[in-house]
């Protein structure tokens, strides 16, 4: 994959760089860069009996350089994106190893390496207000999120279409061939997610395809809805729903209303089979917001995602995703804005969820599982650190009759800098 990214990247650079230098400007005069410096301290303990490992504990640093070209001029504009992406080992043992910061060693698997890196070529061309993008891709739609959870994000590989050619309404469609999991340096065949109780079973291991449509429109400032279709070969097929609106009441207070449904079936090489329903609903008073969420999942599996991928859910959070078989789950979120008392860039969120009624087996009990997480931010707004930015999450979860009991600690440190 890497060659192929690199040679359409550099003949597609090399046909930019071949035009007149009027042709070139606006390349080179819309370009901007930036770094990101990542640095990320991750605590999980296992509480239940008979953990494989006691806790999975490891800092490491970051290092994430950004680049996008402008476009030529003419009715096609060229241009080209780049990403640098690498990942340093501050402290880890093969004791504490598998927190998702750092690769393994292949040789020592139980060991995580001293550092590992990625380098991503993005081509690109524009015609009128539509996009083609080849090569590196960090796709965020319904049907597909790229996580960005650790040190260095998830990444694809293949194209995606983006266009924007009728008022409010946002296109993307495309295929991905590959995916550069975010603790690896090696880009490798798809899989579908296998965390919880999915019941998912599938006669093969990879896929090389997942193909992706998504339609968006915007009706006014207020109501969007959405449709969205994905499939990974040989996995799954899924059709997603969306609707958002913001309802205004006066006086700083809004209601938002976020619903969310999905259809998953087989795509002939596995017994995918869920409904996913989801609704959210937050109330915002001044710099106060009060959530309420509900997400059920129905069918003989749980909900079906492109492993290492975040799914688009109401109740995916920190550390469960509350999608497994047949679980009912319900959320109470709040957040607050320090910004309404005189201290722009803090921000504080708590959320409890519980799920119940998962379906573990024929003769089983069903199984539960609860999660509180809690996450204080803090981002400098001026001076010589600004865009410093200090984040500390925590989370608690634990289960019945199945899966782990954790506690979670995360301490993240990041700083960007625009280049030019």
């Amino acid at each position: 994959m890497y060659r192929t990214t690199l040679t359409t990247g550099l003949l597609l650079a090399g046909g930019a760089l071949g035009l007149s230098t009027p042709a070139l400007a606006d390349f080179v005069k819309d370009g901007k860069a930036s770094l990101e410096l990542r640095n990320f301290y991750f605590n999980r303990d296992f509480r239940q009996d008979n953990a494989a490992q006691s806790k999975a504990e490891e800092w490491a640093q970051g290092f994430l350089l950004r680049y996008e070209s402008g476009f030529t001029e003419g009715q096609i504009g060229v241009g080209l994106d780049a990403i640098g992406l690498l990942g340093v080992k501050l402290d880890s043992s093969p004791d504490r190893a598998g927190s998702g910061l750092l690769k393994r060693d292949r040789e020592a698997p139980k060991r995580a390496q001293d550092e590992y890196g990625e380098l991503g070529l993005t081509a690109k061309l524009r015609a009128s207000k539509s996009t083609l993008k080849l090569g590196t891709l960090m796709p965020k739609l319904p049907v597909l999120l790229a996580n960005d959870s650790r040190l260095l994000p998830q990444t694809f590989e293949g194209g995606q279409l983006n266009s924007l050619e009728l008022d409010g309404l946002t296109f993307d469609a495309g295929r991905l061939r590959q995916v550069n999991q975010r603790d690896s340096s090696d880009y490798e065949d798809m899989s579908i997610t296998t965390v919880g109780v999915k019941n998912i079973r599938a006669r093969q291991t990879t896929s090389d395809a997942f193909d992706f449509a998504n339609l968006s429109y915007k009706w006014n400032d207020s109501l969007s809805t959405g449709y969205g279709f994905g499939r990974l070969d040989d996995f799954y097929r899924q059709h997603m729903l969306t609707l958002n609106h913001l309802l205004a009441l006066g006086d700083g207070q809004s209601l938002k209303s976020d619903l969310r449904f999905a259809h998953s079936s087989d795509e002939g090489g596995s017994n995918v089979d869920n409904k996913a329903f989801g609704a959210m609903f937050t109330y915002a008073l001044g710099g106060h917001a009060f959530g309420l969420g509900y997400q059920r999942m129905s069918g003989d599996t749980g909900f079906a995602y492109v492993n290492g991928s975040d799914a688009y859910l109401v109740n995916f959070v920190q550390i469960s995703d509350f999608a497994n078989r047949e679980e009912r789950s319900w959320q109470a979120r709040y957040d607050y804005n320090f910004a309404t008392v005189g201290i722009p860039g803090l921000t504080f969120m708590t959320r409890y969820l519980s799920g119940d009624g998962i379906e573990l087996g024929a003769g089983q009990a069903d199984g539960k599982e609860w999660e509180r997480d809690t996450d204080i931010a803090y981002v400098v707004q001026s001076g010589p650190l600004k865009n410093l930015g200090l984040k500390w999450r925590n989370a608690t979860l634990r289960s019945t009759n199945f899966g782990n009991d954790l506690d979670e600690n995360r301490l993240i440190l990041s700083y960007n800098l625009p280049l030019w």
